[in-house]
């Protein structure tokens, strides 16, 4: 059997904000010091009553519409998505209650990998006989968790990352298909980094208290891990497959910054050409990042026509995925 994406669909807030503006408010730092560092010139916000559901809702409606389905089509829903509405329950259910469906329903949370980890497994899920067409969404809020001011410039370092963020949403219709479909899927994990950065709170180490409620992290140490361990992924993905970066018609990325992702260029030889750049207009949407730069790319790709997804998730993982359109 073939499973592959049959439906795409994203969502962006209403809601510009310029990258100065942004500026503005958190204080203390150098005039267009944040545009300068990141390349980010803009990103859309998601408004008070928006949740990380609210994206991953209209997200999901054009999926299907895409796909040329029905909610009640779908037996498996999930939301593979770093955000959430609240700890518990899963936001998959509150998604499912808007949304109409009837489908087995769960959360896939592995940091901005989550939604490749939730294709992954709906893939894996139809494959084993478990479920017959998957619905995968993500909503992704993380302006929630950016420090709304900071202090001084070490707090500003510490905080840094998350004044990348951008909010989206994104989803995907995973089914069985005649030809192409998903062709390879590779993970590599580097549990040792995972204090490199996140959002300690909610949980029970921290379940309580503001100050844990903000991303913090290391942007520079977390870059050099990604140097590091990144490029031989690709090595393996090119070796199991045959393919060359030239044999595909896009190669989606994982977007931080723009000078993160130049250097990516340079450390991988990945072709320029062959990227969806998002980042510099919506910034660092977490796992919506590669749903996002899908659907633009969608109408274009022909039947035949493959795909390159590269995903990297704080904690730390990296994950490909090569698909081929139907």
């Amino acid at each position: 059997m073939r499973v592959g994406i049959t439906g795409v669909g994203a969502h962006l807030p209403e809601r510009e904000v310029g990258t100065a503006e942004l500026q503005d408010g958190i204080g203390r730092l150098p005039r267009g010091l944040l545009a300068r560092l990141t390349g980010i010139e803009r990103r859309r916000i998601a408004d008070d009553g928006e949740y990380a559901s609210t994206l991953g809702l209209h997200a999901a409606r054009a999926a299907l519409e895409s796909a040329e389905l029905d909610p009640l089509d779908i037996d498996l829903l999930l939301f593979a998505s770093a955000s959430r509405d609240m700890v518990e329950p899963a936001t998959a259910h509150i998604l499912q209650d808007a949304l109409g469906s009837r489908a087995h329903a769960l959360d896939v949370t592995n940091a901005c990998n989550s939604f490749v980890n939730g294709i992954d497994l709906a893939r894996s899920m139809i494959l084993a006989g478990r479920a017959r067409r998957a619905l995968v969404v993500t909503g992704e809020t993380p302006s929630r968790v950016m420090r709304p001011r900071v202090a001084d410039m070490a707090e500003a370092r510490r905080s840094f990352a998350g004044f990348t963020f951008g909010d989206a949403g994104a989803a995907v219709v995973v089914e069985p298909v005649d030809r192409g479909g998903i062709l390879d899927i590779d993970t590599e994990t580097f549990s040792e980094h995972w204090t490199v950065g996140g959002i300690p709170g909610g949980g029970s180490r921290h379940p309580r208290g503001d100050e844990y409620s903000y991303f913090t992290g290391d942007g520079h140490r977390l870059r050099g891990v990604f140097e590091k361990i990144g490029a031989s992924i690709l090595d393996r993905v090119r070796a199991r497959t045959g393919f060359e970066f030239t044999d595909y018609a896009k190669i989606l990325v994982h977007q931080v910054t723009l000078p993160y992702l130049e250097r990516f260029v340079e450390v991988t030889g990945v072709p320029r050409d062959r990227l969806e750049i998002t980042v510099t207009s919506l910034g660092n949407m977490a796992s919506a990042t590669l749903g996002v730069q899908l659907e633009r790319t969608f109408p274009d790709l022909s039947p035949g026509d493959r795909v390159l997804f590269m995903g990297l998730g704080g904690g730390v993982s990296i994950m490909t995925m090569v698909w081929e359109r139907s």
